[in-house]
């Protein structure tokens, strides 16, 4: 979608908008002032994300016209009302909205630009696929001109790179699992390079050779072959020698393996591999926007399938930094994926601050649905900015505990530690196995995002399908905490 800016509207326009705060009616301009009383009778108070819809005769031309509530016109309430005209338009058979926001107050350059980031989140679909399609579902909206007067440049320079970011997220996480593996991924974030992101790529040779036994046991029973991949942006100079570190888990279909998952729903873990795409989109949010960090994305890549060499409940493994787990359950797969990826990371970049996301655990939704991602850390400061980070950019978290009681469900008899303490606290243990892997003075955060990369229906900012969850929260953080 087009989202521009501009001091007048343009004529070409043929839905005019015009944003409207709470209790501000009267504040309409001559043209449209008869729509207040309409708006009334319709219980329209302003209220963000309310519409009225008219159509009227404006210069001579029929021209479809609505009245936009924004609220209290806060920059969260601005990016709501965003996407709210998205989503009333994109298949409406409107073209270009021209949004006037005279009756909407003073607005600054930050709520006018997040107003464009709403509109531009909200517009995303994948529609490859389809080639049946009814006329009528079609998208046919394609501009969206804000007139505000304000100078936009700056703060869309960087919300628009997080926007191109989230996309290439949600374009990740929503293809299906025949199209999107392992060597698939890595050939998809070839794009980066173009911005600047230096790649790495491991293979299956080198992972063994490395000693990854545990991300390789997850991988054995697939004939697509697992990758760690692995992309660095310095946009410092060199001038930051140590780089925040982000670990992304990438399962790009989880059958569960031989403690095979039921068949009902089975088909939505395509999107388990929704920390790696997270991961992926806040590199490419980076690169474009040309951040003054040093950030290095690394992806843990398989897929975790049943066949004849599969792995086993009850086998051990070695993992690449010596401890050995006894696997008691082959869905319980992501942890063993990232332990390895997480020790190569840490002996790689040497760290200070190391962050992973994934789709681990079913009892994380169990605990917060689809409301907040779960957070856990040994460290309270980094704890402290990622929910600050995660307010602010709309991605939210909610902190859990961790601690030697939970530490103790995981030890095994025959193993240093296996990959599931049974079934009570079920996202605590998971987090406790990865800590186990995380070097001695290194900040850790483990964020467990299984509830939020997916939604079942439309959101605030998505239609229903892949959210991009993640990619705001970290460009954020490294925004606030970071950048030079």
């Amino acid at each position: 979608m087009d989202i521009r800016f501009a001091a007048a509207r343009s004529a070409q326009a043929d839905a005019l908008v015009y944003t409207v705060k709470t209790g501000g009616l009267e504040l309409l301009p001559a043209a449209v002032a008869d729509m207040a009383g309409a708006a009334a009778l319709a219980r329209f108070a302003g209220e963000c994300g309310a519409v009225v819809e008219s159509f009227m005769q404006i210069d001579g031309q029929a021209r479809r016209v609505l009245l936009l509530g924004v609220g209290g016109a806060s920059d969260a309430d601005m990016e709501k009302a965003g996407a709210a005209l998205t989503a009333r338009l994109l298949t409406s058979g409107a073209t270009f909205a021209s949004v006037s926001f005279e009756a909407a107050g003073p607005v600054t350059a930050a709520g006018v630009s997040r107003f464009g980031l709403g509109a531009e989140l909200r517009g995303w679909r994948i529609d490859k696929y389809r080639t049946k399609q009814p006329e009528k579902q079609k998208p046919t909206l394609a501009t969206v001109e804000l007139v505000s007067g304000a100078d936009c440049a700056g703060e869309w320079a960087h919300l628009s790179a997080v926007a191109e970011g989230v996309r290439f997220t949600r374009d990740l996480v929503a293809e299906p699992a025949n199209i999107l593996y392992p060597e698939s991924f890595v050939e998809r974030c070839r794009a980066l390079e173009g911005l600047g992101v230096k790649l790495t790529v491991l293979d299956e040779t080198e992972m063994a050779s490395l000693g990854m036994g545990a991300l390789l046991g997850v991988a054995q029973g697939s004939v697509r072959k697992p990758r760690l991949l692995a992309m660095e942006w310095n946009g410092t100079n060199d001038a930051a020698a140590t780089p925040l570190v982000l670990v992304g888990k990438g399962v790009t279909f989880d059958t569960g393996g031989i403690s095979i998952k039921p068949a009902a729903g089975m088909e939505d873990m395509k999107w388990d591999m929704g920390g790696a795409g997270a991961v992926a989109g806040t590199m490419r949010a980076l690169g474009l926007r040309k951040a003054k960090a040093r950030v290095i994305g690394i992806c843990g890549l398989v897929e975790n399938m049943p066949d004849g060499n599969a792995q086993r409940p009850g086998d051990v493994v070695s993992s690449m930094s010596g401890q050995t787990i006894e696997v008691i359950n082959t869905d319980a797969e992501g942890r063993l994926v990232l332990c390895d990826v997480i020790t190569w990371a840490q002996q790689t970049y040497k760290p200070a601050t190391l962050i992973d996301l994934a789709t681990l655990t079913g009892a994380m939704i169990v605990s917060l649905g689809n409301e907040h991602g779960g957070l856990f850390s040994n460290d309270d400061s980094l704890a402290d900015d990622l929910l600050a980070a995660g307010t602010a950019a709309g991605d939210k978290l909610w902190r859990f505990p961790l601690g030697d009681a939970y530490d103790k469900m995981i030890d095994s008899p025959i193993a240093d530690m296996k990959n599931t303490g049974g079934r009570y606290a079920g996202s605590i243990t998971a987090a406790q196995f990865i800590k186990r892997f995380i070097d001695e003075g290194v900040k850790w955060a483990h964020l467990d995002i299984a509830g939020m990369v997916w939604a079942d229906k439309p959101g605030g900012t998505w239609d229903k399908g892949a959210t991009g969850f993640g990619v705001r929260l970290l460009d954020r953080l490294v925004a606030d905490k970071f950048e030079q």
